[in-house]
């Protein structure tokens, strides 16, 4: 979602939900009125069948945005891109819910039954209103014929949508069904974009684990065929739009199979893989200068504080610094931050990030066995943890290939 948010721009924000439309939408603008340009017709009616492949692409999201307040899926945006929409969800319990492989099945067969439908309506209404209209005449989709593309547009937007290639509904499915074949279970690609974004930064997660499983390989090359399929039966028939979602189809499959290899190794690192067991901690009752000495022989940026053995905060090097320069020595537990998640050491990375991520600045993770820390998360630490365990992970695959 957030590779293709850059190449779109803002149209409105509707009931708190903003809506962006994709690039793609106005480079099928562009095409479509060179090429009717070089075939002799109005620009005029051109713009009008874009504006109804639009309009289209509205009617499913409107539907899917409606299914997914009936699912309780608080929704923060949708992007509008040729083949239908992204949906991105406001909240990390939307959006970890979404991504279960029942919720997308729900979801996935909501945009193929609107545009269907809404195809199928307005072909009664045009045989009601205009007998003399043939519908079933070729092309299906032309600047000349308004009314049939309308219907056409809605019922082929349908169908395409239920091939298995992402960024299609098919495609989703198919992905958390393909994922699941792996043994990996499914989980969402945006909240966990969002989580890598926050902890590991650029060097964090390319080219972890051991690759990904023949479910995951097999339905990325399915939706490269797809694609050019979807292009081949665009410069057949003749049905521009039918080329430009192929194109968007395949260049949507790559990112998606990009992400995808990412995902699945980095669900397969624990908390135990990359967490700190060598790290420091301050009581609640040591003073501010005893804990700025302590932070100077150390590289630990963020302190557990503990009372009697019993974790009761966390405090960082920087606020014990503008603690002492503000206000003068005191006590770490006036300083301390009490708000903070715990992990156990066989929770997976990816709820870490999702943990720290939603905490809107989180600088501690405890890594928990029963009452005793035994480990510590940070977001510095994060980033260097996985490069060593990529490094670690390479040199086994050499010496076991």
């Amino acid at each position: 979602m957030e590779a293709m948010r850059g190449w779109s721009f803002q149209i409105g924000r509707f009931f708190g939900v903003e809506v962006r439309i994709h690039a793609f939408f106005l480079l099928l603008l562009a095409l479509a009125v060179g090429i009717g340009s070089l075939a002799g017709e109005s620009a005029g009616r051109v713009l009008m069948l874009w504006a109804m492949l639009l309009f289209a692409v509205a009617v499913r999201e409107v539907a899917r945005s409606l299914a997914a307040a009936w699912y309780g899926l608080e929704l923060r945006g949708i992007l509008l891109l040729p083949t239908g929409g992204l949906m991105n969800y406001a909240t990390l319990d939307a959006t970890e819910r979404a991504a279960a492989p029942a919720m997308q099945r729900r979801m996935a067969v909501v945009g193929p039954i609107a545009s269907i439908g809404f195809g199928v309506l307005l072909a009664a209404i045009v045989y009601a209103a205009a007998p003399g209209v043939n519908l079933l005449e070729r092309p299906w989709i032309t600047p000349e014929h308004l009314l049939r593309a309308l219907v056409w547009l809605n019922l082929l937007l349908g169908a395409v949508n239920l091939l298995p290639a992402f960024p299609l509904d098919g495609g989703r499915v198919f992905r958390g069904a393909a994922t699941g074949a792996d043994g990996k279970g499914a989980r969402g690609t945006s909240g966990m974009g969002a989580g890598m974004g926050a902890g590991l930064g650029a060097r964090g997660g390319a080219g972890l684990g051991s690759g990904t499983g023949w479910g995951t390989r097999w339905g990325a090359g399915l939706g490269q065929v797809i694609a050019v399929g979807l292009v081949l039966a665009g410069l057949v028939s003749g049905v521009m739009w039918l080329t430009i979602m192929g194109v968007f189809v395949l260049i949507g499959a790559h990112m998606e199979n990009q992400g995808m290899l990412v995902q699945s190794d980095v669900d397969t690192v624990l908390m135990r893989d990359v967490m700190l067991t060598q790290f420091s901690t301050l009581s609640a009752s040591d003073t501010l200068e005893d804990a700025l000495q302590r932070a100077v022989h150390t590289l630990q940026d963020v302190f557990p504080v503990v009372r009697g053995g019993s974790l009761v905060g966390a405090v960082s090097r920087q606020n014990i610094v503008e603690a002492l320069a503000a206000d003068g020595n005191s006590y770490v537990q006036g300083v301390m931050t009490k708000s903070f998640q715990t992990a156990l050491p066989g929770d997976s990375l990816v709820k870490t990030l999702r943990r720290i991520m939603g905490e809107h600045g989180a600088q501690l993770v405890p890594v928990m066995e029963g009452e005793r820390i035994v480990g510590i998360i940070t977001p510095q630490n994060l980033s260097q943890s996985m490069g060593l365990l990529n490094q670690s992970r390479r040199m086994r695959r050499v010496e076991n290939p």
